[in-house]
């Protein structure tokens, strides 16, 4: 079983920065897929960011390419996203999520374990 936290959302202007972390516990995080899903007010969960088990594969959704990175720290348990030049429509719920295939996938349905998202709000 793995337990997924997220920190790190909260209020910022459009165009600011913002880092998301998520703290993973269980001993075989390194063979885990991670990736980033957020969910707008009204709107089902959509595909942000996903990485590899080594963090060298990173796949991203077309709205984020370019303004957001992954990232993890095998030795820390942990998986990030660097949030740039953010815009109000990137407002969302934004969920951690663990595969325990090492894949890098968009896919909700390849996910084995949610955290209970952390929110980000961007204001024009």
């Amino acid at each position: 079983q793995v337990q997924l936290v997220e920190s790190g959302g909260g209020l910022v202007q459009a165009g600011g920065s913002l880092r998301l972390s998520c703290a993973a516990s269980g001993r075989t995080f390194s063979s885990y897929g991670m990736g980033w899903f957020r969910q707008a007010p009204g709107k089902e969960r959509e595909f942000v960011a996903a990485i590899g088990v080594s963090g060298g594969s990173a796949y991203y959704d077309n709205s984020v390419t370019g303004r957001f990175t992954i990232s993890r720290d095998n030795a820390k348990n942990a998986v990030y996203l660097q949030m740039n030049s953010l815009k109000p429509e990137d407002t969302a719920v934004y969920y951690c999520a663990a595969a325990k295939a090492p894949i890098v996938s968009g896919l909700e349905g390849h996910y084995d374990y949610w955290g209970q998202g952390t929110q980000v709000t961007v204001s024009p």
